[in-house]
């Protein structure tokens, strides 16, 4: 598909929408581009690093787009401050905020809404990271911890509906989209020609924004996505070309991906994918340790999807391929911590699995 021939349109829409979609339009790079203008000077162009030593056992270049290093330690920074400059952009600027959120997105809206002067209240699961849950907070938002993920998207989408009040919710948003692809259109301006990028799946947005941006540089450039196993709902939805729901939260490592369902405007964009990879939790593991050895970086779980998602690729190419990976964040509690080095695998070489 050519994405230079569609256009996105500001239609009239009201605040108490839970939120904005253009109805019948496909964004294209422009709408990067922009996102990125918005948030050029608010958010951290992030390092794009590469292992020279692991580039060598694969036979392969990797680079790495490390948003570890970005505003609150992941990438869901780009999205929030990018919807939340679109609605002062355009004269519509809420005097509340709302969100839900696992983790990082609670984050970044807290530190996106502080950093616009707007009072923000998040909605998360009790389960959640307590490091993420206490981030949050640190940032200056209200939060209200809910049994479940559900109660927490049934209470945002309740309090979104009084007036003045916006929802940024985690990755349905076509602004937060366009934030989160401003990741993959920095790493592949940094390094130029690459065969394809790969990205982790929670909820979408970040895949979404990554094929926009990829597609837009260079429409022979592969987009790939990565979900955990546990918790493989957008898989499912891509075999069967319906939206699948997990009746609970899964039970995966990679807190980053442990979203029930894809959403209604990230799955036509997930359609798109030129290829997707469910991982193991042996996987995530493995990957997280050697991540953490070779790079010297703090890896949250959620960025090992793309990694073993490259692996398996890479595995199955003739010539030597350049790609980029999407690290998601570093944001990783001492719960999550102590089971990613219960076990070493170190030991083994990734050449050698």
């Amino acid at each position: 598909m050519d994405f230079d021939h569609y256009y996105s349109n500001i239609d009239i829409f009201d605040l108490k929408t839970p939120f904005f979609k253009i109805m019948n339009t496909q964004l294209a790079l422009k709408d990067i581009v922009k996102a990125k203008s918005r948030i050029d000077g608010v958010i951290n162009e992030t390092p794009v690093i590469t292992s020279s030593l692991l580039n060598a056992w694969l036979g392969h270049t990797i680079y790495f787009k490390a948003e570890g290093f970005q505003k609150i330690g992941a990438f869901k920074a780009r999205g929030a401050s990018n919807t939340i400059a679109w609605l002062i952009e355009n004269d519509l600027t809420p005097k509340h905020i709302v969100a839900n959120s696992s983790g990082n997105h609670a984050q970044a809206v807290a530190w996106a809404a502080k950093r616009f002067n707007i009072p923000a209240t998040i909605y998360m699961p009790a389960y959640a990271s307590k490091v993420k849950i206490q981030a949050t907070k640190a940032y200056g938002a209200e939060v209200i911890l809910c049994q479940t993920r559900q109660e927490a998207d049934a209470l945002v989408k309740q309090t979104s509906e009084e007036k003045s009040i916006y929802w940024i919710p985690p990755y349905n948003h076509e602004q937060v989209i366009c934030g989160q692809g401003t990741a993959a259109f920095e790493a592949i301006k940094a390094i130029g020609s690459v065969e394809a990028v790969f990205a982790p799946c929670g909820g979408g947005g970040l895949l979404s924004g990554s094929l926009i941006a990829a597609k837009g540089l260079s429409k022979t450039t592969q987009v790939i996505g990565a979900e955990p196993l546990m918790g493989n709902d957008a898989a499912e939805s891509l075999r069967k070309n319906t939206i699948q729901h997990l009746t609970e939260a899964p039970k995966t490592l990679a807190d980053g991906a442990m979203t029930l369902a894809v959403g209604d405007i990230t799955f036509e964009y997930l359609k798109q994918l030129d290829g997707f990879y469910e991982i193991t939790e042996e996987a995530i593991i493995y990957w997280t340790q050697w991540l953490t050895h070779l790079l010297k970086l703090r890896i949250e779980p959620t960025s090992a999807l793309s990694m073993e998602a490259a692996f398996q690729w890479l595995q199955k190419q003739q010539q030597k391929q350049t790609v980029v990976i999407i690290l998601s964040g570093a944001n990783i509690d001492q719960e999550t911590t102590k089971k990613i080095w219960e076990n070493d695998c170190l030991t083994t070489e990734p050449y050698k699995r």
